[in-house]
This record gives C-alpha cells, structure tokens and sequence, in this order.
C-alpha cells in the first residue's frame, strides 16, 4: 500500500470520523486503538508508524476526552476468525502459548475483551493517562470488573 492509500484510510478517514462525532456531541470520549510501535515523535522510519502518530497527535489535540490504546499482542475471544490467512496461523499456534506469554511478557499480552473492557471503563471514568500502553490497558480493564 502506497503511503497516500494508507494515510487517507488511517489518518484522514479517522479524522473526518472524530471530528464528525465530535461536532455531535463535544463530549464524547474518544478510543482508538493504533498499536504498540506507534511513534508520536515523527522521527521513525517506519510509515505506519509515524502516520499513525500524526493520527493519535491530532486526536489528543481535538479533545481532553481522546485515549489512544497501543496493545502489542491481543489474544481474540474463542470463536473469532481472523480474516488474514498469516494471522489465522498464528493465532492457532501462539493461542495454547498464551498462558505462557502472559507470565513471561505480560507487558505485552492482553485480550480482545481486556480491550473491550478498559474501553467501556475509560468512557464511564477516563484513565490515568491519555496513551495507554498494553499494561495499561489490563490495568484499566482489571479496574472496570472490580
């Protein structure tokens, strides 16, 4: 995908979606998930990267009630289908490793549904920071069962 085919189905259909909403309702909370890896900075070599950090920049800029989510690994509820044949792969194999992963790199593991969850508690309670990290996530999503 070229860099102007992906930034306008990233940045520009994501802004002209927040903005819309906004305009709606200026107290909306905001979640968009982009992904660990993303770059705020500008500075990384990497497109995606430093396009999805012009979204997040932009975003935060738009409201106080923004929250951007950078999960690394999420592990999908039983019964999804990824649509990606690469990513059906491996989800078959890395899913019976999850157990292992979360005690071994729990900083990057998290759930379709912890994902869910800390989404649902940051629009009823905001979160303690506006970017949240994969830890972060599980924290807030700990925090909504409670």
């Amino acid at each position: 995908m070229t860099e102007a085919a992906y930034r306008a189905v990233t940045y520009d259909l994501t802004l002209a979606a927040a903005r819309a909403l906004l305009a709606a309702n200026p107290n909306l909370t905001f979640c968009y998930v982009s992904g660990a890896g993303t770059d705020g900075t500008g500075k990384t070599r990497m497109m995606w990267s430093r396009v999805k950090g012009e979204v997040e920049n932009t975003l935060l800029a738009l409201t106080p009630r923004a929250y951007m989510y950078r999960p690394a690994f999420i592990l999908p509820l039983p019964g999804s289908q990824a649509k990606t044949r690469w990513y059906a792969v491996l989800y078959r194999i890395v899913t019976p490793l999850y157990p292992v992963l979360r005690r071994l790199a729990p900083r990057y593991v998290t759930t379709s549904l912890q994902l869910g969850q800390a989404m649902i508690e940051t629009a009823r309670s905001g979160a303690p920071r506006r970017v949240l990290e994969t830890p972060d996530i599980n924290e807030v999503a700990a925090s909504h069962s409670r």
